[in-house]
């Protein structure tokens, strides 16, 4: 079984709605319940600051600070994880138009939020990801990048450079600066980044493909993945021979990218296609209450691989999980978030949903930047 990861203390100051707030936990599951707009996803996202990127929300940093604070804000956490007892700080400082997050481990200044992952795998589910099959690719590649991400720290470094290569690309073609030995650079790095950023998907999609296949049988569905949009079906070829395929694409494709403004082709036109697997349909097709069933699967099936992966349950914040499942599945639910072996965070508006988890949890009321046990 899979070694826990958890907080013991968090700690807030001038985050979202809350001056000052600090929760004292310990290793079980942590319900915070009260009404809309009281603050509760808002305490999930200070502890999605524990892992890289910008949160369970995508948030703009300076949109993060309270208002009228006048400066930045802070996260602090003791946290019980896979490197051992830490503590862990992160914020931004000065006069709240810092677009920097800075983070500190036991009070040393760290390089990069990407530390953080040596700590924590901290996985979300919110009610803002109901659309994730019937929205754009692109909310379906982040959310998949999201999923690799959190057994591959380095895939979201590799995801960054190959966003800045192609940015200088794309400008040299839009400014008409054809030079040969300029591009071939730009591409053959482009190439290597991308087809790496390709692999470590594909790689996910196997991973979570054989475990669910192992898997015991769930009350939720169990989808079925598959990817679309740059070198389908190709995949499986050598890196090196797909490196060449893939220059080969770009240096064929500058005038017609010249002429869009932008590359056409890449692992960032990738679209990840999910499947209902007892209905064999296509997730965006199901009904809203599948798709929702399809999703607490999914993530459920990707905390199970973490696990495996890594040998520490990950964290899980759960955003208004209990809404719209009847008490069978939600008694499932918890039984299974339990079974994974890690803490999680769990949000709603009404404490007796969460009735079953008893003692296996700590309930905490959340009122106007406010929070009581």
């Amino acid at each position: 079984m899979a070694q826990k990861a958890s907080l013991s203390r968090l700690k807030l100051t001038d985050f979202r709605n809350y001056a000052e707030a600090a929760l004292s936990l310990n290793d079980r599951h942590v319900v915070l319940t009260g009404e809309n707009g009281a603050g509760k996803t808002n305490l999930l996202e200070a502890v999605s600051f524990l892992s890289p990127g910008r949160g369970l929300r995508r948030a703009v940093l300076t949109d993060v600070t309270r208002v009228g604070a006048g400066g930045g804000f802070s996260v602090f956490a003791d946290v019980d994880g896979m490197e051992g007892e830490v503590s862990l700080g992160t914020g931004v400082d000065g006069d709240g138009e810092t677009t920097t997050r800075r983070l500190r481990i036991n009070a040393t200044p760290a390089k990069s939020t990407e530390e953080l992952s040596d700590h924590l795998s901290v996985l979300w589910l919110t009610p803002a990801m109901d659309g994730l099959f019937t929205g754009p690719s692109a909310d379906r590649r982040r959310f998949l990048d999201r999923l690799v991400l959190s057994i591959d720290p380095g895939h979201g470094r590799r995801a960054s450079d190959f966003e800045r290569t192609m940015r200088s690309r794309n400008r040299l073609l839009s400014e008409g600066r054809y030079d040969p030995s300029w591009l071939t650079a730009i591409e053959t790095q482009m190439a290597g980044l991308g087809i790496a950023m390709a692999a470590a998907r594909q790689e996910m999609l196997g991973l979570l493909r054989n475990l669910s296949m192992a898997s015991e049988q769930t009350p939720f569905p169990s989808p079925v993945l598959a990817l679309e949009g740059f070198l389908d079906g190709a995949l499986d070829t050598p890196a090196a021979d797909l490196e060449d395929r893939y220059i080969d694409m770009l240096r064929e494709g500058r005038g017609r990218d010249g002429a869009a403004g932008r590359t056409l082709e890449g692992p960032h036109r990738v679209d990840l296609l999910v499947r209902h697997r007892e209905k064999d349909m296509d997730a965006g097709r199901c009904s809203t209450g599948e798709q929702k069933a399809l999703l607490i699967g999914l993530i459920l099936a990707h905390a199970r691989l973490t696990a495996n992966m890594t040998g520490f349950a990950p964290i899980l914040l759960l955003d208004e999980i209990a809404a719209h499942l009847d008490e069978g599945r939600r008694t499932a639910l918890f039984n299974l978030i339990h079974d994974l072996g890690g803490q999680s965070f769990m949000t709603g508006t009404d404490q007796s949903m969460f009735s079953t988890l008893a003692d296996r949890a700590q309930f905490f009321t959340v009122e106007g930047g406010s929070i009581r046990a």
